[in-house]
């Protein structure tokens, strides 16, 4: 599997108090890092998928995801791999609102989110949930584009940003956990950056 720059490196200390510990401001930049070839993604074939422990399995695509009330983000993202970018704004629509439509059953406590390059990633439901978590489509006002995750990512900005999928394509609500791609390769099941859960065994 090829990986492109930057999953290694020595981390960098920053001084400001909105870098979680660990984590440099990578400024204007924002590195592209992935551990699999970049789809092309033709929006009129794009579908996503909310199913598992839900009223409604229910599957979007391009225009019926759109005609949902859009929701933006602005704030700050994290990437296990040591950079932050300040200020971002993401353009999209809220996890609340898609699961409004589906529904959640009571005895969902976790998701399972795929991307279609197969890529995928484990959370616990309340991290989704409350105003936590977003697809989205746009950022800077601008179509997402295809290396960071276009047309269509997961945004999850409080953890880490390996639990945002890039390309996604399904979400699916479960009554246990289940390991997702990095965390079987030893990425930590939650990720939260201002407690450095970077890999399985930090507290």
């Amino acid at each position: 599997m090829a990986i492109t720059r930057g999953f290694t490196g020595r981390p960098r200390r920053g001084g400001n108090d909105r870098l979680p510990p660990g984590q440099y401001d990578t400024g204007a930049g924002w590195p592209v890092l992935t551990a699999e070839l970049t789809p092309q993604i033709d929006v009129d074939e794009w579908t996503m998928t909310i199913d598992g422990l839900v009223d409604q399995p229910t599957t979007w695509d391009w225009r019926g995801i759109h005609a949902l009330p859009s929701d933006s983000y602005f704030g700050d993202i994290h990437c296990v791999t040591t950079w932050s970018k300040f200020d971002t704004t993401f353009s999209g629509v809220s996890l609340d609102s898609l699961l409004e439509v589906t529904g959640v059953r009571p005895e969902a406590t976790h998701v399972f989110a795929t991307s279609t390059t197969g890529y995928t990633t484990n959370l616990p439901l309340a991290d989704i949930t409350d105003g936590k978590a977003w697809i989205v489509w746009d950022f800077d006002g601008k179509p997402l584009t295809p290396e960071h995750g276009g047309p269509v990512r997961l945004l999850v900005p409080h953890l880490y940003f390996w639990k945002s999928a890039k390309w996604i394509t399904r979400i699916e609500l479960r009554d246990h956990d289940e390991q997702g791609f990095w965390e079987r390769n030893g990425y930590h099941d939650r990720g939260d950056p201002w407690l450095e859960q970077r890999y399985q065994g930090d507290a």
